[in-house]
């Protein structure tokens, strides 16, 4: 596919017509999914995809299109040539663009990271032996996936990663469940098992008699699952500059009224790990590590080259969506085995579900408590609690009622298939806070 998406790069670019500027990008996979159902397989499949996306500029006019790809080189180029044409006949109608971004050769990329993940043959036999005795519901992907960016200045970047993911829940005999997420790049057999053997834990934990909350505020742990959570809202204005300028992101105390987060709370975007490209569609290269926040001062915020160019900033070249693709929060002293006992009496949510924003402009964030929440008293997991609607502000939670942060750092990988299976993930330690709203 790489060499499909070279050659007709090549060939349209070469074939273009005066004036016009074309940027292609390409995004795919070659993945297996295996859907679980009371720890049985239920249905089985490969999965082969590529998509090439078009954004042609032409006389300050933008058009975008997209075709799918076959891997029949020449039935492919021909579907190019239509798709560029239709977007030839479109983009004369439409009206003119002041803040286009022409496309810019800056360098050229390659990056393939391959992996010793399960065969295809193997991951049965792998998988289902320790699911055992409990009623396992998940999706199983694993594979390749690939992204590929040129434009007509000459500039192109490819980038493929070999990766898997178990997205799982396990459900007793009340319908209670536990959620469980094991990802990575390389299969460690025994982590596997050790992570299932985990979820089990909780799971028994979730059949002793839960415990009614009544609305109040409450000192709670948040293992990294549900930090992640949070931190996924930072995407959706949230840490965008557009958003800031435009007045409706939660961060626009911090910019404009200098309020801090505690000193406890650090973010970066980080693409050390090699499991995301550092290009974005146009083909623009990020920093390697961006102090996002530092020490509860924010550093940067996402600034994409047409926020930059509309706004007459600098761009650190973010995504068209100005969202985090690389997040990465700092680890504090709060070892895991000294989490209940530094709890004391409180709660320890798992997994937070359905989060909003309540207020954007103030940062209060609202959603559920779900999957695997437990009262804790002196030191101890009492029961699971009832399924509670939560309502606080970034500004407490990362803020002024921030204790702790674990220092243990996890990685919670982006598991939407949807569209295709998505790079990414949150990675971050767990927190302790003195106080967070329960609402209803």
């Amino acid at each position: 596919m790489e060499q499909i998406f070279n050659k007709i790069s090549d060939r349209l670019y070469s074939n273009l017509k005066t004036g016009e500027h074309l940027t292609l990008s390409l995004d795919g996979e070659n993945s297996q999914f295996i859907r679980v159902n009371n720890a049985k397989i239920r249905q089985t499949g490969l999965v082969n995809n590529a998509d090439l996306a078009f954004d042609l500029i032409y006389n300050n006019r933008n058009c975008q299109g997209q075709i799918t790809l076959s891997g029949d080189y020449d039935n492919d180029y021909k579907r190019a040539v239509e798709e560029l044409n239709c977007l030839r006949a479109e983009i004369v109608q439409l009206p003119e663009d002041p803040f286009i971004v022409l496309p810019e050769n800056t360098g050229s990329s390659r990056a393939s990271k391959s992996a010793n993940g399960l065969k295809t043959d193997q991951t049965v036999d792998s998988l289902l032996p320790i699911m055992a005795g409990v009623d396992l519901v998940g999706i199983w992907s694993s594979g390749r996936i690939f992204s590929g960016s040129s434009n007509s200045a000459g500039q192109k970047h490819w980038f493929d990663t070999e990766t898997y993911s178990l997205d799982f829940s396990l459900v007793n005999k009340d319908h209670k469940m536990v959620k469980g997420t094991f990802a990575g790049s390389d299969w460690n057999q025994s982590k596997y098992e050790a992570y299932i053997k985990d979820a089990k834990i909780k799971l028994e934990l979730m059949n002793k008699k839960p415990v009614k909350m009544k609305p109040g505020k409450y000192r709670t742990w948040f293992e990294s699952k549900a930090v992640s959570n949070f931190l996924s809202m930072f995407s959706y204005q949230g840490l965008s500059e557009a958003n800031i300028r435009q007045g409706n992101s939660a961060f626009i105390k911090m910019r404009n009224e200098g309020k801090k987060l505690s000193s406890l709370f650090s973010l970066n975007e980080d693409f050390r790990s090699g499991l995301v490209p550092r290009f974005n569609e146009r083909g623009e290269i990020a920093p390697e590590v961006l102090s996002i926040i530092e020490k509860g001062n924010l550093a940067n915020t996402m600034v994409s080259s047409r926020t930059a160019k509309e706004y007459k900033v600098k761009s650190n070249n973010a995504s068209g969506d100005e969202v985090l693709r690389a997040p990465q929060m700092a680890i504090g002293s709060l070892a895991d085995e000294n989490v209940l006992k530094k709890l004391g009496t409180g709660l320890f949510i798992s997994n937070l579900h359905y989060l909003n924003w309540s207020d954007n402009i103030g940062g209060r964030i609202t959603g559920l408590t779900r999957y695997a929440c437990f009262w804790v008293e002196n030191g101890e997991i009492v029961g699971p609690i009832e399924t509670m609607r939560f309502d606080d502000t970034i500004y407490n939670l990362f803020g002024d009622k921030l204790e702790a942060v674990g220092d243990n750092i996890k990685i919670n990988p982006e598991v939407e298939t949807y569209f295709g299976r998505q790079y990414g993930n949150i990675t971050c330690p767990g927190m302790l806070v003195k106080s967070f709203e329960l609402t209803l």
